[in-house]
């Protein structure tokens, strides 16, 4: 049973490079709370968090970057090839991450949550969960996922797979276990299947929406089902710079979410929105030319806002073109300012934003939450 009330709390774990994230979102689109580990185990050495002080102490100053920051890679290079080392850095982070779980699931409006972590049958959390799924790849893929997507040699991707305890442990230890070596499509219907077996509780009948007025705008999330329409629509609104087809809008459903604004039944708008380590960011942003800006702006960052506070985002990056960037007013009505990477001022925002910054766009920024999961000492 799981030890938090009202809750079904699926772990979700499997080796590195096995495609556990593309799962989690794909959870996240059904409706769970996702949860990443492994990010809030990054954010809790970070500097000023709750880690830093101690795992500099313990590894040295040299593991520092120019900004004082931890350079994992530099403190890769020593966990990874050295077990010891390794339970050193777990025992100093790991119940830093155990607590913010805990507060994130507690405070998490949906009833079903999913927590991804490598490490999860090694710890008590296990324990706590209802169910445990795990996601499987080849060692091969594994390999050619890390040198393709974190540009790694192929001698460090075989140390990182061996440094990790055989995957078949984790297999024997799985009610689910979802096999990530297909397609995007083939992965997705195995998680629906999983996810149509699980106990859903009773969900409170909830009032109709309101009926939208001929030109009204509305936004909702999107679907993997609305795949195609998406595509088509993103390929119109670009004049074919940039061709998205049904198959490549199902990939960028395992990283991200789409909002869509309608009129009059059609498709006039899309926001590629992604929610990840308490980070809500918007990077990809189609508008009609006719629709009313002034209108589409406050309905689609409405709608934002609300999906990042039922993910408990702590603040919210947006990304935007010239063309959209000039609309400026607009955006400082909902509560944007420009912003620089710098001065963000906290690492996993100025991460996030380096992760994602598209070429030619402006950063502007909003606060959404004043508290910290993971706050500074």
């Amino acid at each position: 049973m799981s030890r938090w009330p009202g809750k079904y709390v699926i772990g979700l774990t499997g080796n590195i490079a096995t495609g556990k994230s593309v799962v989690r979102k794909m959870l996240e689109h059904l409706g769970a709370y996702g949860i990443d580990a492994d990010a809030l185990a990054h954010r809790a050495m970070a500097k000023g968090a709750p880690g830093y002080t101690l795992v500099v102490k313990t590894f040295g100053e040299w593991i520092l970057d120019d900004q004082g920051q931890v350079d994992r890679t530099r403190l890769a290079k020593i966990v990874f090839s050295d077990p010891q080392a390794l339970e050193r850095l777990e025992t100093i982070i790991y119940p830093l991450v155990t607590h913010a779980i805990d507060l994130l699931i507690r405070r998490a409006p949906q009833s079903l949550v999913a927590v991804e972590a490598i490490k999860l049958l090694e710890t008590d959390l296990a324990a706590g969960c209802d169910t445990i799924w795990v996601v499987d790849a080849p060692n091969e893929l594994q390999i050619s996922r890390l040198m393709h997507k974190r540009n790694m040699p192929e001698a460090a991707a075989r140390q990182r797979i061996t440094s990790q305890p055989p995957q078949a442990l984790k297999l024997r230890a799985a009610k689910v276990i979802i096999h990530n070596d297909g397609s995007f499509e083939n992965t997705w219907e195995q998680v629906q299947d999983a996810w149509a077996k699980l106990p859903k509780p009773e969900e409170p009948l909830l009032p109709a929406p309101a009926a939208v007025l001929p030109g009204q705008l509305s936004v909702r999330r999107g679907t993997p089902r609305d795949a195609e329409q998406i595509g088509k629509f993103i390929t119109r609104i670009t004049r074919g710079k940039r061709r998205m087809t049904r198959q490549d809008v199902m990939a960028v459903f395992g990283e991200k979410a789409y909002l869509l604004i309608e009129r009059d039944g059609h498709l006039a708008g899309t926001a590629g929105l992604q929610v990840e380590n308490l980070v809500t960011r918007i990077d990809e942003l189609y508008f009609e030319q006719e629709l009313p800006f002034d209108q589409a702006i406050p309905a689609l960052m409405d709608a934002v806002e609300t999906a990042s506070i039922e993910l408990q985002s702590e603040a919210s990056l947006l990304f935007l073109p010239p063309y959209l960037a000039q609309h400026s007013l607009s955006w400082r009505d909902v509560g944007y300012r420009p912003q620089t990477i710098q001065g963000l001022g906290v690492r996993a925002w100025q991460e996030a934003a380096i992760e994602s910054m598209p070429r030619g766009a402006s950063l502007w920024f909003k606060r959404l939450r004043a508290d910290r999961i993971l706050r500074p000492l």
